[in-house]
């Protein structure tokens, strides 16, 4: 099975934070965060196309291969953490207006919002909450 790490994050999806942090953020996900994930993946036809990590009830990170998009691949791994986990909460830029819009036809309202990330750069974050 393909590891996680191993799928390639576009760096379309984020271009407000800029290439260099987006590696570096990549780096600290592979290195602190997935290690310790509950990370389950979506396959299609026996294919890797998404997965989802969690962190408790935290979704740590969700990706979905960008030519899977569309097909109800993260609507199925959110759903499948739901029902196992009972609530589920993320962090979302909220320039990722894609990701906003995914959220909220799932039912995930707005808890909280800063305007800095985890590392104080100026990239605004939304919490999102949603229970089962």
């Amino acid at each position: 099975m393909t590891k996680p790490a191993q799928f390639r994050v576009r760096f379309n999806t984020h271009p407000f934070i800029g290439e260099k942090r987006l590696t570096e953020q990549r780096g600290l996900i592979e290195r602190e965060y997935l290690p310790k994930a509950e990370t389950s993946v979506a396959c299609l036809d026996g294919d890797p196309v998404g997965f989802i990590s969690l962190l408790g009830t935290f979704i740590g990170g969700i990706f979905i291969s960008p030519d899977r998009q569309g097909l109800g691949v993260g609507r199925k791994l959110i759903a499948d953490a739901l029902a196992r986990k009972g609530e589920l909460s993320l962090e979302v830029y909220t320039e990722n207006e894609q990701a906003v819009r995914f959220y909220n036809r799932l039912g995930f309202r707005e808890v909280a919002r800063r305007d800095v990330d985890d590392f104080g750069f100026p990239f605004p974050n939304a919490t999102l909450r949603q229970k089962a």
